[in-house]
């Protein structure tokens, strides 16, 4: 049996051009992932689907260190859950305080965000009202008034109708 000397071996380490690749595997598909949770969450109501995009953009966006020593990061959940399963090493709880920290960093400036655009929505929608003195100059009752006081018409034949034609 020949055996090759130890420099023909492969190399285990992984160097920075595979670094970079595996990290732009991640994100094509991190960002499928993404796409693929705000197709299933587009039909729920906003203030709902935005805070739920935002936790899946967290746990699939935060990087923690491997190794202290190297400048050499990973995805978060993945650290974690690797430690958690497989119990490979320590860095879980790291991985989970940057899972938090970054999610509590998010959801702030989100929170931010949310009050800003529900301010001016606000103020967009008041300013889009009619004011009082439009609505004193159209005297005719509304349909819903109309229907509350019971009032029926007559219509060409005699007969009496509670139903009231739309003005074009």
């Amino acid at each position: 049996m020949i055996s090759a000397p130890l420099s023909a071996l492969p190399s285990t380490i992984m160097t920075e051009n595979d670094y970079l690749l595996a990290w732009g595997a991640y994100a094509f598909a991190a960002l499928g992932c993404l796409l693929v949770w705000c197709l299933m969450t587009g039909w729920m109501w906003r203030w709902l689907r935005e805070p739920l995009r935002l936790l899946v953009l967290v746990l699939l966006c935060t990087p923690t260190v491997v190794d202290p020593g190297k400048d050499a990061f990973a995805p978060a959940i993945a650290i974690a859950a690797m430690d958690l399963l497989l119990d490979v090493g320590n860095n879980a709880w790291r991985a989970v305080a940057d899972l938090a920290t970054y999610g509590m960093i998010a959801f702030v400036l989100y929170l931010l965000f949310a009050l800003l655009r529900w301010l001016v929505e606000r103020s967009l929608k008041r300013r889009r009202q009619p004011s009082g003195a439009a609505k004193a100059t159209a005297g005719e009752a509304t349909l819903r008034q109309i229907m509350a006081q019971g009032e029926t018409r007559i219509d060409a034949q005699g007969e009496r109708r509670l139903r009231s034609e739309p003005r074009l």
